[in-house]
C-alpha cells in the first residue's frame, strides 16, 4: 500500500470514529486567494483610499492577523505552499526547486479533506508548476482554472465578464450545488490584482477592473508612495538595480500621471474582489450555510506599489512578504470577535489549518502550524519566533535566502559576486533603510543571522546548487539589467 493511500485510509478511519452529531457539525471553509496584495491594502488595515467593506466586516467579527508572511514571493510557488504545506525548497528538487515533485503531491490539502469526508471546489488561478502528468482537477470534486490573458470573459450571450466575477459565479454554482449531508472547502483564487503584463497602457490596460467598480477613487489624487525617494532606489545594491523590481516600474509607476493611473486601477480591482467576497457571504446566507461556514482571505505575495522604485514583488522587503490575512468563523462568541493578533504566521499555515478544522490529523510533511487555536481563543504559547524565507527563481539578481525573527532581518542574494548581505533592525529602522551587515555593533547579530539561517537552509533541503548547473530555462536568469520602455 502506498504511503499516499495509507494516509487517506487512516484519515477515513479517523473521521468514521468520531461521533456522527460531530461530524456533521464541521465547518464549511471557503478560502479567498488573491494575487499581488499586501498586508496594509484593506480598509481594516488602515488603508486611507482602498475600499474593502465585505473584508472589513469579516474583520471586525473575526481574527485579523497583523504579522502575516509569505515564504517565498511569487505567484505559483506561494500557491504550491498553500496545496503541500511545504516551504520551496522542501517540495521542490535541486534542479527545479520552483516544481513541486510527485513526492510533495502524496498529501495535497485537498486530498487530506476528500478522504475527510468533505466536497472540494476550485476556481481560478492555479499556476502551480507540478511534476510530469499532475492533473490539478483529479484533485477536486470540481475544477476549473480560469485565467487572466484577458481579464474579461466572452461569454455565451457576446457579452464580457470580468475574470473575479466569473470566479464568483462558479462559487455561487458550487455552493447553490451543495449536499445538505456533507461539508465542503471552497478555493476562490483570484488573478486579480495582479497586472495584465502583456498590454502596458495606463490604467485599464493595465490594471483592467471590474465594471461594478468603474469609476471609483477617479476623484481622489492618490499619494505618492511613502518610500518612494530616489535617495532611497539609489542606496540599492546594483544587482537589485538592475533587476525585474526596477524593470518593471517603468511599466506602472514612473510618471506621475502613470502612477495615478494605475494606482486607482489596481484599487478597483482590489474593490471588484470585495465585492465577490460580499456575494459568497450573500449565498451563503440564502443557503442557510453562514452560520458554520469559516471564510478565510489571503493573498499570494507582497507587493511594490513605487516603494523603493521598485515594482512586483521577489525581493526580501516587508512589502513583498507581508499579506493579509482574516479569518472569520461564525461560531465564535461576541467576545472573541474582531480581534488583531500578533503572532507571527505564514502562508504554510493555512494548509494545516484547514486541515485541523476538518477534525483530522495534519499529515507530519507539512511544515506549518495550525491557527486553529489562536482563532478559538486559546492561550497559544508555543509558537514561532522566526522563520524562513527565500526566492529562488529569477537568477542572479533576485535569487536570496534569509531568516526574520521579531526583530532582525537577514538576506543573503548568494548568486553575487561577493555576496550580497542585508542586515535589518526593525526596532530601530522599521522602514528597513539601513543596512546594517557593516556595522561593528551589530557584528555578534549578523554572526548568530547567518547561523540561523544555515540551520534552516539545511532543515529545508540544503544549499543550492551552483549556478552555472542550473537550467537557465528553470530559473530565470535574467541576462540585462533593468531599464525604461
Amino acid at each position: 500500500m502506498s504511503s499516499r493511500l495509507l494516509f487517506f485510509v487512516c484519515s477515513i478511519a479517523l473521521v468514521c470514529r468520531m461521533p456522527a452529531a460531530v461530524a456533521d457539525k464541521r465547518p464549511n471553509i471557503v478560502f479567498f486567494l488573491t494575487d499581488d496584495q499586501r498586508n496594509d491594502t484593506l480598509g481594516c488595515a488602515g488603508h486611507p483610499i482602498v475600499k474593502t467593506p465585505n473584508v472589513d466586516e469579516l474583520a471586525s467579527n473575526g481574527v485579523h492577523f497583523q504579522n502575516m508572511f509569505v515564504q517565498h514571493s511569487i505567484c505559483w510557488v506561494s500557491r504550491a505552499t498553500l496545496m503541500t504545506g511545504l516551504t520551496c525548497r522542501s517540495f521542490g528538487s535541486k534542479v527545479k526547486p520552483d516544481t513541486v515533485t510527485s513526492q510533495a503531491t502524496e498529501a495535497l490539502c485537498p486530498d487530506v479533506m476528500q478522504a475527510a469526508g468533505y466536497r472540494t471546489g476550485f476556481f481560478g488561478k492555479w499556476h502551480i508548476k507540478g511534476p510530469p502528468g499532475f492533473k490539478p482537477e483529479e484533485h477536486f470534486d470540481v475544477f476549473q482554472g480560469i485565467g487572466r490573458n484577458p481579464y474579461y470573459k466572452k461569454q455565451p450571450d457576446g457579452s464580457l465578464r470580468h475574470e473575479t466575477e466569473v470566479i464568483g459565479d462558479r462559487g455561487v454554482d458550487f455552493i447553490k450545488s451543495q449536499p445538505k449531508d456533507k461539508p465542503f472547502v471552497l478555493n476562490l483564487w483570484f488573478n486579480a490584482a495582479h497586472a495584465e503584463d502583456g498590454d502596458k497602457r495606463p490604467g485599464i490596460g493595465h490594471f483592467p477592473w471590474t465594471k461594478a467598480t468603474h469609476p471609483m477613487y477617479e476623484d481622489i489624487k492618490v499619494p505618492p508612495p511613502r518610500l518612494g525617494a530616489a535617495a532611497i532606489f539609489e542606496s540599492q545594491p546594483q544587482h537589485l538595480k538592475d533587476s525585474i523590481n526596477r524593470e518593471r516600474f517603468f511599466w506602472r509607476w514612473d510618471t506621475p500621471d502613470k502612477y495615478q493611473s494605475n494606482i486607482r486601477a489596481y484599487f478597483r480591482m482590489i474593490t471588484g474582489i470585495d465585492n465577490v467576497v460580499g456575494r459568497i457571504r450573500e449565498t451563503l446566507k440564502e443557503q442557510g450555510l453562514d452560520d458554520n461556514t469559516i471564510i478565510v482571505y489571503s493573498a499570494d505575495n507582497g507587493y511594490y506599489m513605487g516603494d523603493r522604485g521598485f515594482a512586483g514583488k521577489w525581493s526580501h522587503y516587508e512589502q513583498s512578504l507581508r499579506v493579509p490575512l482574516v479569518i472569520y468563523d461564525p461560531r465564535l462568541p461576541k467576545n472573541l470577535r474582531g480581534r488583531k493578533n500578533d503572532h507571527m504566521v505564514m502562508n504554510t499555515d493555512i494548509p494545516a489549518t484547514i486541515i485541523d478544522w476538518a477534525g483530522v490529523e495534519v499529515p507530519a510533511t507539512y511544515q506549518g502550524q495550525s491557527l486553529k487555536p489562536i482563532v478559538d481563543g486559546d492561550t497559544v504559547t508555543d509558537w514561532r519566533t522566526d522563520f524562513f524565507c527565500e526566492h529562488v527563481v529569477l537568477a542572479p539578481t533576485l535569487t536570496w535566502e534569509g531568516v526574520r525573527d521579531q526583530r532582525y532581518v537577514y538576506a543573503r542574494y548568494y548568486d553575487q559576486e561577493p555576496l550580497s548581505e542585508f542586515l535589518h533592525d526593525l526596532d530601530s529602522d522599521p522602514d528597513q533603510l539601513k543596512n546594517f551587515v557593516a556595522d561593528p555593533a551589530y557584528a555578534a547579530v549578523l554572526v548568530k543571522m547567518r547561523e540561523r539561517c544555515d540551520e534552516l537552509v539545511q532543515k529545508y533541503g540544503g544549499p543550492m546548487i551552483p549556478m552555472d548547473q542550473r537550467p537557465s530555462t528553470i530559473y530565470g536568469v535574467r541576462k540585462t539589467p533593468a531599464k525604461a520602455q
